[in-house]
């Protein structure tokens, strides 16, 4: 098991540090679209390059910023009906959740990803819109998004069972989820 929660880790550290470089992206965005806004209005300019960042920057953000959100636990679940239930019950529904359905999509989408890159490098898709950019480099955010999200899952298990056999504090706090007070009154 010690080898096991190095290795996740040294997963989580990866994630931590993409993460938050991609922060990063988002003030780049921001600042793209602003300055791209204010051209356009005094100078009645426009560039579709310049457009196209904006949305392939929101792709880098959003697909790289996946597997930063899950290490996080900051990810969409229905808190309200898990914190209803004892510990144990959902620490083995987030086991049984990150091994039945989130790896298996995560692999798909992976071996899904790779040959939709793959085709639109290999012939250097450009956009459709004149003076646009290459749409290769956005389609390779899917599979290097997920493979990182892959990696999470895989880190996110091994933290999961360390967790169940008592080998480490839940790294989310006691109940795993937050919103321990609900699970709380509950419970009494």
């Amino acid at each position: 098991m010690d080898a096991a929660l190095r290795f996740s880790a040294g997963i989580d550290r990866l994630n931590e540090t993409i993460g938050r470089t991609v922060y990063w992206l988002v003030l780049a965005a921001v600042l793209i679209s602003a300055v791209n806004a204010v051209i356009r209005k005094l100078f009645d300019v426009s560039s579709n390059a310049w457009l196209e960042l904006q949305w392939q920057l929101f792709g880098a953000v959003f697909m790289l910023g996946a597997a930063y959100t899950f290490l996080k636990n900051e990810h969409i679940r229905i808190d309200i009906v898990s914190n209803l239930l004892p510990k144990r019950v959902r620490d083995w529904i987030d086991l049984l959740g990150h091994v039945l359905f989130l790896m298996p999509f995560v692999v798909i989408m992976i071996f899904d990803g790779i040959p939709f890159f793959l085709g639109s490098y290999r012939i250097n898709e450009q956009s459709l819109n004149a003076g646009g950019l290459p749409q290769w480099p956005a389609k390779l955010l899917i599979p290097l998004g997920f493979f990182f999200l892959f990696l999470q899952g895989v880190s996110e298990i091994i933290k999961r069972i360390a967790v169940m056999q008592g080998a480490i504090p839940d790294p989310h706090g006691e109940s795993g989820h937050g919103h321990d007070m609900i699970a709380d009154e509950h419970a009494g």
